[in-house]
């Protein structure tokens, strides 16, 4: 998939690697020649975690950027680490679903209309932080799980504490965007909604995020008001089986935002998913269209304009 448009200049991408030399994982900004370089030595300052230098490096991002282009310090090639989730773990992680074709699809499928307050409220469930699974990473159904699915969505990252934040302000909230495949057993979630509660199990054993957090600046041509414009794909061994836009959320990043923060503190760090765009998923789609859920062997490989391709490999569940 290949996207007109794109910056002239290489985007500030920000990551937490693990070399293979270490058992220790690695801040790192991007270098111009997609070489990474160690995030401690570009700023003089300590960053063990990704969300705990997030205000400072938001203030200072032109300044990292001119200084990662210009380094000629030691630096990580990519056969040399693996990328980990770009914040390993988020103090929380709330999912919203806030396309309205992949909400009124799936309504459908288990006979539901849409009801009024959903065009009203962006709601969200609370996933699990302790599962996040970077680029590259291998991925398996759960116990007795038959129906493994991809779902794909953008990934947001709050960059500076608020509470309570007006739409008008969120954008200033905002570190940044990555790519976030919110893996999903279905069979285990239809049994778990039709109890009223949920999703749990059905969602909380892994979550593909990466491979890096792009900066909200490098993508400021494409906001306009509460609007992003990113093109969004999903391929599973090589067929493109999803497209869609950011342009098509319902409910707008800030609107997301300010939710979230009603009345309750957002920290660096937290993570905030879109939802399913439309058509971004194998139950939507129907299995019986795209060769049947995930199976061991597949490659699953999520792209999104500007942030670049999340890449996961399925697996058999370790016994």
């Amino acid at each position: 998939m290949q996207y007109e448009g794109t910056t002239r200049h290489r985007p500030m991408r920000l990551a937490t690697i693990l070399p293979h030399a270490s058992v220790e994982p690695v801040v790192a900004a991007a270098a111009p020649d997609s070489s990474w370089i160690e995030l401690a030595g570009l700023t003089g300052r300590p960053v063990s975690r990704l969300e705990e230098g997030l205000p400072w490096l938001l203030a200072h991002v032109t300044h990292l950027a001119e200084r990662a282009a210009a380094w000629r310090g030691p630096r990580y090639r990519a056969s040399e680490f693996v990328f980990m989730p770009p914040v390993v773990r988020p103090p929380a992680f709330r999912d919203f679903q806030a396309f309205e074709q992949h909400a009124k699809t799936c309504r459908a499928q288990h006979g539901w209309a849409m009801v009024p307050a959903w065009y009203e409220i962006p709601v969200f469930y609370f996933s699990n932080p302790s599962a996040l699974t970077g680029h590259n990473a291998e991925v398996w159904a759960p116990a007795g799980a038959q129906e493994l699915d991809y779902e794909l969505e953008l990934g947001v990252v709050i960059g500076r504490a608020g509470r309570d934040i007006p739409p008008a302000r969120a954008w200033e909230h905002v570190a940044g965007f990555t790519i976030l495949n919110d893996f999903s057993a279905r069979d285990l979630q239809r049994a778990e909604v039709a109890m009223g509660l949920g999703p749990a199990k059905g969602k909380d054993f892994a979550t593909g995020l990466g491979p890096a957090l792009v900066t909200r600046d490098e993508c400021a041509d494409r906001i306009r008001g509460e609007e992003l414009s990113l093109a969004m794909g999903a391929r599973v061994n090589g067929r493109e089986l999803s497209r869609g836009t950011t342009a098509s959320l319902h409910h707008s990043i800030p609107r997301l935002v300010a939710q979230a923060s009603r009345d309750a503190e957002l920290y660096p760090g937290d993570l905030i998913g879109t939802g399913t765009v439309g058509t971004g998923c194998l139950l939507e789609l129907g299995p019986e269209n795209t060769g049947g859920w995930l199976k061991p062997g597949d490659i699953v490989e999520l792209e999104i304009e500007r942030l670049g391709v999340l890449r996961h490999r399925i697996v058999a569940r370790p016994r």
